[in-house]
């Protein structure tokens, strides 16, 4: 009921950095594809859906502000962004750890759950398909094994980006 209400709202935040549109679209798909194969449900899959939807939203206000998009940046304004898209659509549970996740996306040292864990490696599932996947396997598969938590996140990595 939420998530389209949210996904339209995330939609016209990004319709200046319309790739944003795609990428969180993408890592949506990528964390739906995890719990499943994690069987996360009810009050934690709604989590897990609404971040991967606003996990970037502060980055159009980021460009605005400091001209930079890159994490840091994105982590400082996304909260309050978010906040005012989840105030207009009238959804009101979980509203601290959602706006934790999203002010931490870019810092794994404070993943501290498997709604975090989650958004982590939807994210960053998407964010390796810029590695070239011929050239990079050594530097891939680190970052698959050190990132990467749970089972399913792990098969769908080494799948996509491991060469047999």
């Amino acid at each position: 009921m939420y998530e389209e209400k949210i996904i339209k709202e995330m939609k016209e935040v990004f319709t200046e950095i319309p790739f944003g549109i795609d990428h969180t679209l993408k890592v949506l798909e990528n964390a739906e594809e995890i719990m499943k194969g994690e069987n996360v449900e009810g009050e934690e899959k709604e989590i897990i859906t609404i971040v991967a939807i606003l996990h970037d939203i502060g980055a159009v206000e980021a460009q605005k502000k400091y001209s930079s998009i890159d994490g840091e940046y994105q982590e400082k304004e996304g909260p309050a962004v978010a906040q005012k898209i989840l105030e207009k659509v009238g959804y009101d549970k979980n509203i601290d750890r959602i706006l934790f996740i999203i002010a931490n996306h870019h810092t794994p040292s404070k993943i501290n759950g498997i709604d975090f864990q989650i958004q982590w490696e939807a994210d960053l599932l998407e964010n390796l398909t810029v590695m070239d996947i011929q050239k990079e396997q050594n530097e891939i598969k680190k970052c698959i094994d050190e990132n990467f938590k749970t089972n399913t996140g792990k098969n769908i990595a080494y799948k996509r980006f491991i060469l047999e």
